[in-house]
C-alpha cells in the first residue's frame, strides 16, 4: 500500500512539474477543474410558460414542475392568457375533445377490457350533443381517480409546498378584466413577459406549454 501511495505521489509531482513548464496547459487544466466544480455545485433550473387552461393541458406543467422540484431544481411557472385561470382560487376545469383526435375517450366503469377501449367519437356527435363536454370531463376525472392520478388541485399544492414560483401575467389580467382577488394568494409576482424572459433565458430547461 505504501509503495502504491508513493507511486501516485510521484506521478502527481511529475504531472505538476510538466504543467509548470507549460503555463497555458496549467491554466487550461485549472480552468477546467474550476468549471467542473462550479457545474457540480450549480442548482438546475426550469422555466415553463403555461398558456392552456383546460383539464388535460393543466397536467403537463404541474407534473413537470413538481417532478423537477422534487429533484431539487429551482422552478418558475409563468401563467399567461388562458393558462392564468390555473391560478384561480376555485378551479372548474373541463376538457374539449372536439377537434382533438389524439384524445381517447375512456369509460371508467365496467370490466377491464371495456375500460381499455378507446372510443372514437365523431366531431358531429361531440359538437351537437348537449352537455357532451361536461360528460367527457366527468368521465376523464373518474378515470384518473381510478388510476390513482392526482388532481390538478393536489398537484398545484405539491408545487407550492416545494416552493415552485407561480408567476402571473399582469397583461392577461388587464386584457380579460379579471379581479386579482380571484387568484390564490400564493402567486409570487404579477409581471409582464419582459420581466420573465431573463428567467427563461438563464434556465437550464425552458418549456412552452
Amino acid at each position: 500500500m505504501s509503495n502504491l501511495t508513493s507511486l501516485q505521489e510521484q506521478n502527481s509531482t511529475a504531472s505538476e512539474l510538466a504543467l509548470s513548464s507549460d503555463p497555458d496547459a496549467w491554466f487550461e487544466q485549472k480552468f477546467e477543474e474550476s468549471m467542473q466544480k462550479r457545474e457540480a455545485a450549480k442548482t438546475p433550473s426550469m422555466a415553463i410558460v403555461v398558456t392552456k387552461g383546460t383539464l388535460d393541458w393543466a397536467y403537463p406543467p404541474f407534473i413537470l414542475a413538481s417532478s423537477a422540484s422534487a429533484l431539487g431544481w429551482d422552478v418558475s411557472l409563468f401563467f399567461t392568457f388562458y393558462g392564468l385561470s390555473l391560478l384561480k382560487k376555485d378551479l372548474d376545469l373541463e376538457i374539449s375533445p372536439l377537434g382533438n383526435p389524439a384524445m381517447p375517450m375512456k369509460m371508467p366503469f365496467g370490466p377491464k377490457w371495456f375500460q381499455d377501449v378507446n372510443w372514437k367519437m365523431p366531431n358531429a356527435v361531440m359538437g351537437n350533443v348537449p352537455g357532451f363536454e361536461k360528460m367527457a370531463t366527468t368521465l376523464m376525472k373518474k378515470t384518473m381517480r381510478n388510476k390513482g392520478v392526482a388532481s390538478i388541485e393536489e398537484l398545484r399544492e405539491l408545487c407550492l409546498e416545494a416552493e415552485v414560483k407561480m408567476i402571473a401575467c399582469q397583461m392577461t389580467v388587464d386584457l380579460f378584466g379579471w379581479d386579482m382577488n380571484d387568484f390564490m394568494p400564493e402567486v409570487a409576482d404579477w409581471v409582464g413577459a419582459a420581466s420573465f424572459l431573463p428567467t427563461a433565458q438563464h434556465a437550464d430547461v425552458t418549456l412552452f406549454i
